[in-house]
């Protein structure tokens, strides 16, 4: 089993070197490993336990030079993000590195690179995972309280709720301003605003 996640670890780091360092469009990074928003919260260090060699970045976006993003971590520690033709982006959902702006969040997957640069195969920007009470209930948005701290919750079109882990549903009405919800989405650092991706409650 051991030499199986060694020979998948040493496959992807050459996938991605080769990506990386040629621009190779083969496939995409959902093929070598969870992509969805709840991957980012599975599990530390490794998100993908298949895969030995994960490496992990966070932190805000201070630059974009091409197809390299500079990320400054919580700790201060200054990272290179190399995103490639094969690389996953999130934000809300699905999408493309055009979206990605500097002042974003970034939490990146991939491998290291011989210079330090992380050759990511997946990128989640601005992801939020959050327990919060549920304060007001108006038709596009929540209002709710994490910690001591009020914040808007935008409900968009492809939010949905969990209601006592039960499978998810686009039907929010059952919500009730006092539940406690943990809250899964995208933050907007214009307005300092979440985009709620799922929100679950009873649970």
């Amino acid at each position: 089993m051991t030499v199986r996640h060694d020979r998948a670890g040493l496959a992807r780091r050459r996938f991605l070197a080769t990506a990386a360092l040629s621009g190779a469009t083969i496939v995409g990074a959902s093929a070598l490993g969870g992509f969805d928003a709840d991957a980012a919260f599975a599990a530390e260090p490794s998100l993908d336990p298949a895969i030995a060699d994960s490496s992990f970045v966070e932190g805000l976006i201070t630059g974009i030079t091409g197809s390299v993003l500079e990320v400054t971590s919580s700790q201060g520690e200054h990272f290179r993000v190399q995103m490639t033709n094969v690389t996953s982006v999130w934000k809300v959902r699905a999408t493309t590195a055009e979206v990605i702006e500097v002042g974003d969040g970034l939490y990146a997957r991939g491998v290291r690179m011989p210079d330090g640069v992380l050759a990511a195969d997946a990128v989640w920007v601005n992801i939020v995972n959050l327990d919060t009470e549920i304060r007001g209930i108006e038709k596009h948005r929540l209002h709710l309280a994490h910690g001591h701290h009020e914040l808007v919750g935008n409900v968009v079109t492809d939010t949905t709720a969990s209601y006592a882990g039960r499978a998810l549903t686009p039907d929010l009405s059952r919500l009730r301003i006092g539940q406690h919800a943990q809250v899964l989405g995208a933050w907007r650092p214009a307005d300092d605003s979440v985009d709620v991706v799922r929100i679950s409650v009873g649970h």
